[in-house]
């Protein structure tokens, strides 16, 4: 197919949606590939992003009174398997080390001395390290809850790998918790699945549906497993978090127990949760089009962008002088809570280059200012969002910039949520279910399909007939006007309690 030359993505979406991804990750300077196989280095614009969600969410975390630390990296092997589940779950993942210390070899290269006492685990995840502390600091009902977030770097060891969505090692926040009672666990898991659904929508302008995963598609360990759900442009499905009712599950494998009022010795009630930076795959593949990344304005780095422009050293001069003033006034503005991110760009570098560049970087409003904004006090404005261009005098721009970025914010939710509901389907018919996830033409099989609703039992006949499809079990929706009313299995005839919502997923 004929690439598209009005486009600084190519290919378009349409296209090649997965080489679409890379180049958007290129083109914005959002990380690159490292020497180490499945591993990412992530990019100061990129990283900015990730500080950008770790700051909200922190702070969300922080409100609803959970305090962060700090666990090891290393996992003895004997931790993994006193909870049969759980490392049956991730054993394929793990990456294992078994020496120490370094020495030359005869050969002059270097290998590994000894051997460890015990093999250690690469953290894929911390609840049992997590909960071997927590067995030691809990002793009576007086020591619970405790609630506790770590930002921290985990290994998993994918075979196929796509930056930000899946990479042997990725940066999350992992939530752990313990309780005294099973109520206070489930009240906690779905507090922090309220949390994620409220971030996602509210901050990365991305609507989600909140539900509970089947069994099949549970955490290894869990008794539940909640997530949200998210509509990427290619219409897959992407896991942007989740947050597990562990039970006591681990705090009886941990040995996590204590006495109650009564003076009865019980096992605590935990819970886990996370988000990863899969969450700047999910923003890249939620609002960007094919000129690259867009920005919703609460996660930007940079709200603005002031691009000078001048053909000789005396308007480069008087340009200049009137950028940094602006500059100024523009960053004394707040949006947000927080002042206007305002970047000026006066680089020697053509102006068309300079402008493209953060095109393709997401900044959500651009300001061109040459020797005729000058003269009328104005400035050339450019939304990323809309591609709306125009001039603006300078004392508008300043009395409506922060409602311009709440506009932007608001309207891409809107566009994302539109996107969503157009490509989400009620089903009663199996032909047209697996129609809809059949497309159309083999040769260009990324964008089809969308969210399926419908009723469904949790039996292997259900999964083995998706399998085919390569459709999963995405959540059973907690929408009352998803999950609906009970009715017949599409897939099996039998009577059902309620709906899912299917899609294919990444």
């Amino acid at each position: 197919m004929a690439k598209n030359a009005q486009t600084a993505i190519q290919p378009t979406r349409q296209e090649n949606y997965p080489e679409w991804y890379q180049q958007v990750i290129r083109a914005a300077d959002l990380a690159e590939v490292s020497p180490v196989r499945g591993c990412m280095v992530i990019k100061p614009w990129g990283w900015a992003i990730w500080e950008n969600m770790q700051r909200v969410l922190d702070r969300m975390f922080k409100d609803t009174g959970h305090e962060n630390a700090y666990f090891p990296l290393f996992i003895p092997i004997s931790f993994l398997e006193k909870e049969a589940e759980h490392v049956e779950g991730f054993a394929k993942e793990c990456a294992v080390v078994t020496h120490h210390r370094l020495e030359h070899g005869p050969d002059g290269r270097l290998r590994p001395a000894a051997p460890l006492e015990e093999p250690l685990i690469v953290r894929p995840t911390s609840e049992t390290i997590i909960g071997a502390m927590y067995a030691r600091w809990v002793q009576s009902y007086r020591d619970l809850p405790i609630k506790i977030n770590q930002w921290a770097n985990v290994v998993r060891w994918e075979m196929r790998t796509r930056m930000f969505l899946r990479t042997a090692e990725f940066l999350w926040q992992e939530g752990h918790t313990a309780h005294a009672t099973a109520e206070e666990a489930w009240e906690e898991t779905r507090l922090m699945l309220d949390v994620y659904a409220q971030f996602a929508e509210q901050y990365m302008a991305m609507p989600v549906i909140k539900g509970e995963k089947t069994a099949g598609e549970r955490f290894p360990g869990a008794v539940s497993t909640l997530s949200i759900e998210a509509m990427m442009q290619d219409r897959k499905a992407l896991q942007a978090g989740t947050s597990h009712f562990l039970g006591q599950n681990f705090s009886r494998a941990q040995g996590i127990r204590f006495q109650d009022a009564q003076g009865q010795e019980v096992y605590a009630w935990t819970t886990s949760w996370g988000v990863s930076t899969r969450l700047v795959g999910a923003l890249i593949m939620t609002h960007g089009d094919d000129d690259g990344l867009v920005l919703p304005p609460r996660l930007a780095p940079k709200h603005v962008v002031i691009l000078p422009i001048y053909r000789s050293d005396e308007d480069r001069v008087r340009v200049g002088e009137y950028c940094r003033r602006l500059e100024k006034e523009l960053a004394a503005l707040q949006y947000d809570g927080q002042p206007v991110r305002v970047l000026l760009d006066d680089r020697d570098m053509r102006g068309g280059e300079k402008n493209w560049f953060h095109v393709k970087r997401g900044v959500p409003i651009r300001l061109e200012i040459g020797p005729r904004d000058l003269a009328t006090d104005s400035v050339f404005m450019a939304r990323r969002d809309t591609h709306e261009k125009r001039s603006v005098p300078r004392t508008e721009l300043l009395a409506t910039l922060p409602q311009l970025l709440a506009d932007i914010q608001q309207q891409l939710y809107q566009r994302a949520l539109r996107f969503r509901n157009e490509h989400t389907r009620h089903f009663t018919s199996l032909d047209e279910f697996d129609a809809f996830f059949t497309p159309q033409n083999p040769e260009e099989p990324e964008i089809h399909g969308g969210f399926a609703v419908a009723h469904f039992v949790d039996e292997p006949a259900v999964a083995e007939h998706l399998a085919q499809l390569k459709v999963t079990i995405r959540c059973v929706p907690f929408d009352p006007e998803l999950r609906g009313e009970p009715g017949r299995c599409l897939f099996t005839g039998k009577p059902a309690t309620c709906r899912a919502v299917f899609a294919k997923a990444y």
